[in-house]
């Protein structure tokens, strides 16, 4: 579940996080209370910035492929064991027996830890082989054949393969069920984008925060189908008002507010967008880091704060956008399977 962690202070310009306070948050990215503009509205965050295109770089082709499967083709009762930083490279999608609900039951939680463990004993077992020149399975080769493709040296993406492994479930149910919901909204939620002057297709963006849920919750405090915290909801909602947070209508409004801000502050789509997972204060520090080129960012920039979840927040909004611009399509891959 991504969500807004916005950090609104003076000292953005300086540092991005310098007076905020870092709490958990899943998949390794922190969350951070905010401290709002005490003059701000939500009124005063709009502008015009509607040239902004979504572009898609072929370095992030594997990513939003990735994230593809797992919003069509991959059903919650299947797990994907992949690489977390080179998302092409799946060594296997188990499918979990019996019964499979929203969430995992400790068993079934068990079974994916144990396979996530077997790929890091083989992978570590490989890099072995390699390195004294023992002989390879077929196994051996094909997982040699994955951290190849693409061009890669085998020798760059071999090293740490171990540690990379990760598990995704699919969310196939629980899109297509996003996608039936999106309805009731598109056309009211692309008129407030519309209106605001940004482009229309920032509508899309709870597939990737909630599968537009109106109710969603997340462990770390955030709420609703646009998933706002109450730091977030104080600074961009109609009002200042904290009790809009689950209604979708004022959440997109809120929504509308905080991305034109992002964008403002930080210059480009994909960026902005991902501020909405990271936060700006991190972002405006990612570009001071490693530049403004956003797959470099990706590829490049190292923080504790900046896991996988951040990463790929752009790719995830890709994907679900290309889903959502052709649903008939998907929509029939989907129930052929």
């Amino acid at each position: 579940m991504m969500r807004i962690w916005l950090v609104l202070v003076v000292a953005l310009v300086m540092d991005g996080c310098s007076n905020t306070t870092p709490t958990a948050k899943p998949n390794n990215v922190q969350a951070y209370r905010v401290a709002p503009p005490r003059t701000a509205t939500a009124q005063n965050f709009y502008r015009p910035v509607r040239s902004g295109v979504f572009h898609k770089p072929g370095e992030l082709a594997p990513a939003v492929e990735f994230w593809r499967k797992t919003y069509v083709e991959w059903r919650r009762s299947e797990v994907a064991f992949h690489d977390d930083r080179y998302l092409d490279v799946v060594y296997e999608v188990m499918v979990l027996p019996g019964d499979v609900g929203e969430s995992l039951t400790r068993n079934q939680k068990d079974m994916v830890n144990q396979r996530r463990d077997f790929w890091k004993a083989q992978l570590a077992v490989l890099e072995g082989k390699l390195r004294y020149n023992a002989p390879l399975t077929v196994n051996d080769k094909q997982m040699i054949a994955k951290l190849k493709n693409n061009g890669r040296q085998l020798n760059s993406v071999l090293y740490g393969a171990a540690e990379r492994v990760r598990a995704q479930r699919g969310t196939r149910e629980r899109f297509m069920k996003g996608l039936e919901i999106s309805r009731r909204y598109d056309r009211q939620f692309r008129k407030i984008f519309r209106d605001a002057g940004l482009p229309e297709d920032l509508a899309l963006l709870p597939h990737v925060e909630s599968s537009f849920q109106p109710s969603a919750r997340s462990s770390a405090g955030a709420v609703g189908m646009w998933q706002f915290t109450k730091g977030a909801a104080k600074t961009f909602m109609p009002g200042g008002r904290v009790d809009l947070c689950l209604d979708p209508v004022a959440s997109a409004k809120g929504a509308a507010s905080y991305l034109s801000y992002a964008y403002g502050k930080l210059g480009d789509w994909p960026t902005a967008i991902t501020s909405y997972n990271h936060g700006i204060g991190g972002m405006r520090r990612a570009q001071t880091q490693v530049g403004r080129d956003f797959v470099r960012i990706v590829k490049t920039y190292q923080s504790p704060a900046f896991g996988f979840a951040s990463r790929n927040y752009y790719a995830q909004f890709l994907a679900a956008r290309e889903i959502a611009g052709n649903p008939m399509q998907y929509s029939s891959n989907m129930s052929d399977r």
